[in-house]
């Protein structure tokens, strides 16, 4: 379980922000990890604000990510790996199915149980 919440604030110019919070005083400063296609996305910034337990999160929409078809962001706590929250960016040619970026979303989060049940089994033996 994560110490921190994210709340979205804003997507504009390519550029999505949240506010990452927790109630916790003695919380370690939020180490966040986002996903595209399960590989990192670069440029990922966490800047402390002047409010205590308070961090601006903002995720630039890399170029690759610009294109036809439906790409999900996953954001997710990298100490807890907890997912929280995710993104979905729907291009181009839209065919009716809006399910493409739900089914999209649960691969990625699949993806992230697999690998936290492996290194539990790795972890456990």
């Amino acid at each position: 379980m994560s110490a921190y919440t994210l709340t979205k604030t804003r997507f504009r110019e390519g550029i999505w922000e949240g506010l990452l919070s927790t109630r916790q005083q003695d919380a370690p400063a939020p180490q966040i990890a986002v996903t595209l296609r399960d590989r990192p996305v670069r440029g990922v910034t966490v800047t402390e604000t002047q409010k205590t337990g308070i961090y601006l999160l903002e995720v630039p929409v890399p170029p690759e990510a610009v294109g036809d078809g439906v790409q999900t962001f996953l954001i997710s706590d990298a100490q807890a790996d907890v997912v929280l929250d995710s993104f979905t960016l729907i291009a181009g040619e839209v065919q009716g199915e809006d399910l493409r970026a739900e089914v999209d979303l649960l691969r990625a989060e699949l993806d992230m149980l697999k690998r936290a049940f492996r290194r539990h089994c790795l972890e456990t033996t």
